[in-house]
């Protein structure tokens, strides 16, 4: 697993609301986002500039303790002026957080729901909550969704650090029950170089997930674009598109995308 550089993740977080903006810039922000479907496209913009200021207000303050949503300014956007105002306050947004991290390092202590309170941990679970609801609003705008390799891949190897520190401390039951006998998933995203070793095994043990980036004969693998198979992972496209495919046992594979979880 290759984590990136800590100053690598503040620009992108700076880099992927900014083409959030540009996605919503002229699309209609009342319509449904169909990965999200309880969401507007305004209502996705709102989530995601109240996470990044939530996050902000933690490692600004380096506290040792949750804040909670109702403590931050500005949380949930501007009351008035339509997408001219939201498209500001996401701007402001991407501003003062990195503002925030300039501040910090990678160590910094701050508090975090995982093992690893660090503002480096926020840096890194930023930069993929917003690449990811970025996807949400391209499918949902019906606009291109692009993504550079290492952070496509980098989503990948958070993704499954997550459901398996969900399932360690058992915070969601799907996520407990990702266990087996050794059966294995593979993802292979056929446009990456060799350089970026964009493939996963996943095995389901007794005693729980584990992963490693390795080429190897799975029982299932889903194959494809890296960008394709980051999002049919993260179910935000089908894995039916016609942009992936699927070889070996699909159970296996719908077994693991239903129970795969933040908790």
């Amino acid at each position: 697993m290759t984590i990136l550089p800590y100053e690598r993740y503040r620009t992108e977080v700076a880099a992927q609301l900014g083409a959030l903006r540009t996605t919503l810039d002229g699309a209609d922000l009342s319509v449904t986002v169909p990965t999200c479907p309880d969401w507007t496209l305004d209502r996705l913009a709102r989530h995601v500039g109240g996470a990044v200021r939530w996050v902000d207000l933690h490692v600004r303050t380096r506290t040792k303790e949750n804040i909670p949503e109702s403590e931050v300014p500005g949380f949930h956007g501007p009351e008035e002026g339509g997408a001219a105002a939201l498209d500001a306050w996401l701007a402001e947004t991407a501003e003062m957080f990195d503002a925030t991290l300039r501040g910090a390092d990678a160590d910094t202590p701050v508090w975090s729901w995982t093992g690893e309170a660090t503002a480096g941990f926020w840096a890194r679970r930023m930069t993929h909550e917003v690449a990811i609801h970025r996807a949400d609003a391209a499918i949902a705008a019906g606009v291109p969704y692009e993504v550079a390799p290492e952070v496509a891949a980098d989503a990948i190897d958070e993704w499954l650090d997550i459901v398996r520190f969900v399932q360690r401390v058992a915070a969601d039951e799907r996520a407990v029950a990702l266990r087996g006998d050794g059966r294995t998933l593979h993802l292979h995203a056929t446009d990456a170089g060799p350089e970026l070793a964009a493939e996963w095994t996943i095995t389901l043990g007794p005693d729980g997930v584990s992963w490693e980036r390795a080429h190897s004969k799975a029982d299932v693998a889903l194959r494809g674009p890296l960008t394709e198979v980051l999002l049919a992972f993260y179910r935000r496209r089908s894995v039916d598109s016609g942009r992936v495919e699927v070889l070996g046992d699909r159970e296996l594979l719908e077994f693991w995308l239903e129970r795969a979880s933040f908790g």
